[in-house]
């Protein structure tokens, strides 16, 4: 029941971040606002690491597969893209796009064990779940 919270509280959280960082990006400029975004929250790290333990920094460098190393580089271009979507579909549309891609990505990863992820069995149910769900975006846009 905890993760599904934790998974609710995260989704609001970046829809209200996406909204926030478009209307930053609107008074300064795409690369200004994404890099205020990464650099704010390197500062609520740093203070959340002083506060809650000290673990040495210097196990990220034996992290074994060091391509998981670029989280942040991914996370600068997810701000990026999410300011872009937004900006130019509006809030909700780019949300549930946003949704649909991370479900669709997510299952293909778990289908092939990619990046170490155990490796999950195909369902047609899950596949039939994704089209409901892009269904639903199709229903949402839909104009007279």
């Amino acid at each position: 029941m905890w993760g599904i919270i934790v998974a609710l509280i995260s989704g609001a959280l970046m829809s209200v971040q996406g909204v926030f960082n478009t209307e930053v990006t609107k008074q300064s400029s795409l690369w200004v606002s994404t890099g205020w975004v990464q650099f704010s929250a390197l500062l609520v790290c740093v203070a959340a690491w002083f506060f809650t333990g000290r673990d040495s920094v210097g196990v990220l460098w034996q992290v074994d597969n060091k391509y998981t190393l670029l989280g942040g580089v991914i996370g600068a271009f997810i701000t990026v893209t999410v300011i872009q979507s937004m900006s130019l579909l509006g809030p909700a549309k780019a949300a549930m796009l946003i949704v649909i891609s991370q479900l669709a990505v997510a299952y293909v990863i778990e289908l092939f064990g990619l990046f170490g992820v155990e490796k999950a069995a195909f369902e047609w149910r899950k596949v039939m779940g994704m089209l409901i769900a892009i269904l639903g975006i199709v229903i949402f846009k839909w104009q007279k």
